[in-house]
């Protein structure tokens, strides 16, 4: 039996059309289509409500295989869609990692069982994500991965890296990359800064991503490959992300809500709520990072979507993992801190989840056939609705995610998620 729907009477926002304007969006079976085909549809009013395609979040961790106490597909695909997100790309550093096709067949077919939305996995790009051996990039890409990440990690030896970035340009994938150079990071376990000084830890500065973003560019310059660079932190960073651009470099960028509304200084009040990997850094590169939002250097917001559980978090800041939740906090904080705080207008925020990811995906929408990130006739990426004045405030209880590791409890936020088709 077809499944039909109307949505009658919302604001339309969609930049991969150039649509903002009060109309209605018919869905079939999941498939957006003109609403004068379904006669018989179920009507919904969405007066006062926003109607934007459905938001892709590049970079979530769903934990399973491996590490379901933290999270599993089931859990962290529902937490997406009470997020607005109706595809997310999953990472690879599940135990084991996606390192093989086989691998990468048996995690689809839990997804299939499981999943609450869509799920693309990225496929490893070293045995193990040990960073010595490469993976079958063809296999992979064979089995199913739109893109190829250690995320974590990234190979130390560049002679690697540049031989993963040659046989991703082949097969036409982008290579994601967590730019760390551990040399440098390592023992660090927040910003080199004076508030590690002042907690009387260690720090990882700023070179420890800069060094990489840079090594990086010049290698997808000499390759061709996509590089997509992951939740960058530095001012530095984003200045040579410009640049590359402008001498038309394959290069795309994300920044998470994390590195937009927070700097070191939270370390201090939320403790290792705040510790992140890369570390929060300092107000100017937070300054840095919405200015790249801005002007286009930035085309994404992700929201690394990292659980862990309270005990784990509870070590101490030298033994817990990085990380927090954000896939259900990450729109109304944007709502709040950059749509009703007039630093970005709403066709662009809305781009930052939907076109921009998009750009990420663009050869697998390719290989499908479907845009993603479109409500263009014939879609299947989904649809959002928001309503943009809806007050309320954020409570970890009420999380569709196994973890609470977040550091916005209580905070008031103007906008929310009305839900997902």
């Amino acid at each position: 039996m077809e499944e039909q729907v109307v949505l009658t009477g919302g604001r339309v926002v969609d930049p991969s059309e150039g649509v903002d304007e009060i109309r209605d969006i018919g869905i079939c079976n999941g498939q957006i289509v003109p609403p004068e085909t379904l006669p018989n549809a179920k009507h919904v009013n969405m007066a006062g409500k926003v109607i934007v395609p459905g938001f892709i979040d590049v970079h979530v961790h769903l934990r399973e295989p491996g590490q379901t106490h933290k999270e599993d597909i089931a859990t962290g695909t529902a937490a997406a869609a009470a997020g607005g997100f109706t595809t997310v790309v999953s990472m690879p550093n599940t135990v084991p990692a996606m390192d093989t096709a086989e691998r990468v067949v048996e995690f689809m077919e839990l997804v299939a069982q499981k999943a609450k939305v869509r799920v693309l996995p990225a496929g490893a790009i070293t045995i193990g994500r040990q960073g010595d051996v490469a993976t079958n990039v063809k296999e992979l890409v064979q089995a199913g991965c739109p893109v190829l990440s250690d995320d974590g990690s990234t190979p130390q030896k560049n002679g690697l890296m540049r031989s993963i970035m040659l046989a991703a340009a082949e097969a036409g994938v982008p290579v994601v990359d967590h730019c760390e150079d551990v040399s440098l990071s390592k023992p660090g376990v927040l910003h080199d800064g004076k508030i590690a000084k002042q907690l009387g830890l260690p720090g990882q500065p700023r070179s420890a991503e800069e060094v990489i973003v840079a090594r990086d560019l010049i290698l997808a310059k000499e390759t061709g490959c996509h590089i997509h660079l992951q939740h960058l932190s530095s001012a530095g960073s984003v200045e040579m992300i410009r640049q590359a651009k402008r001498d038309g470099v394959n290069v795309t960028a994300e920044a998470t809500p994390h590195h937009l509304f927070l700097t070191d200084e939270a370390c201090v009040k939320f403790g290792t709520n705040a510790k992140m990997a890369p570390p929060l850094r300092e107000e100017n590169d937070r300054q840095a990072l919405i200015e790249a939002l801005t002007d286009g250097t930035i085309d994404m917001i992700a929201t690394d979507h990292a659980p862990h559980t309270a005990e784990e978090k509870a070590q101490g800041w030298l033994k817990a993992p990085f990380g927090i939740v954000g896939i259900e906090t990450v729109v109304p904080l944007c709502l709040t801190h950059l749509y009703h705080a007039g630093i970005l207008d709403l066709n662009r925020l809305i781009a930052l989840f939907t076109t921009g990811p998009a750009k990420l995906l663009a050869s697998f929408c390719a290989k499908i056939g479907q845009p993603l990130g479109s409500l263009a006739m014939g879609s299947t990426g989904g649809v959002t609705v928001l309503d943009l004045e809806a007050e309320h405030t954020i409570d970890v209880r009420l999380f569709k995610s196994k973890s609470r590791n977040c550091p916005y409890d209580g905070m008031m936020c103007k906008g929310k998620v009305v839900g997902i088709y």
